[in-house]
């Protein structure tokens, strides 16, 4: 593949890292072209983007690094989702942030990040955790756990209030969530699908999602039933039995966006 359809390919995925990383469209873009101007008048930079993504996104970062501005405020045109991931970004200090990014919203290895960041892979694992770590302190919240076994609820519990959040119910039926949220309405809702008296936790989510937007993660040994694509499939699906790690990972997430949505 000739070097410029292939460098044409991978900018979409660059411009939209950048633009998360700086919070703007144009500010992104700017920093981009720069990065392909730059690539244009060194042979060796430009005989370096054949190798994929890896070096374009290095290239990117030391233009990045080299001119660093702070997270420009969010475009007018973009959506609340958007405007919400950016609130949560600008709250990470720069080198966390553009780990985090790396290898979530670019799925790039702790090791490729390692690579486009010129800094070892241990640095850049301590980088992502201290990155969540920042999103868990701003992102605390009350939690409705709807499951119908007992020691996974008392498990998710453990698990929730370790990461600095509080247990606004459980619920092991659809009826119990209903009273749950009559209550008080959750910043967070972790859902199994099959309840205890048959219910059932898609029903439960839907009858919250009725009265406010919230985020969900569904936790859950029947992922089939909600992968058909006969409806809108979730965002955050964790398959039991399930490794703490992942429901960690999907709460920061979930909070991080503060939707159930992905950024686009």
């Amino acid at each position: 593949m000739p070097l410029g359809e292939q460098v044409a390919n991978n900018l979409p995925y660059l411009r939209r890292y950048a633009r998360a990383l700086t919070g703007s469209q144009s500010t992104g873009d700017a920093f981009v072209r720069q990065t392909l101007e730059a690539a244009l008048a060194d042979e060796d930079l430009k005989a370096s983007l054949a190798e994929g993504r890896v070096p374009l996104y290095r290239a990117f970062n030391k233009i990045w690094s080299s001119a660093h501005m702070e997270v420009a405020e969010a475009d007018a045109e973009a959506g609340a989702h958007e405007a919400a991931a950016h609130d949560r970004l600008s709250a990470i200090t720069p080198l966390n942030r553009q780990a985090l990014l790396l290898t979530t919203l670019e799925d790039f290895s702790i090791d490729q990040a390692a690579q486009i960041m010129d800094l070892d892979s241990d640095s850049v694992q301590k980088l992502v955790q201290e990155a969540v770590d920042e999103i868990d302190r701003e992102s605390a919240t009350s939690v409705l756990i709807i499951e119908d076994e007992p020691l996974i609820s008392m498990q998710l519990e453990d698990l929730v209030t370790s990461l600095g959040h509080e247990i606004c119910g459980t619920a092991a039926t659809r009826t119990q969530a209903q009273e749950v949220v009559a209550e008080r309405t959750p910043g967070l809702v972790l859902a199994d699908i099959q309840l205890a008296d048959g219910s059932s936790g898609l029903d439960a989510v839907d009858d919250i999602l009725a009265l406010d937007s919230v985020p969900v993660i569904f936790i859950t040994a029947y992922p089939e039933r909600l992968l058909t694509g006969d409806r809108p499939e979730p965002t955050y699906l964790v398959t039991k039995p399930f490794k703490e790690a992942t429901v960690r990972t999907a709460i920061s997430q979930a909070l991080f966006f503060n939707s159930s949505r992905p950024i686009t």
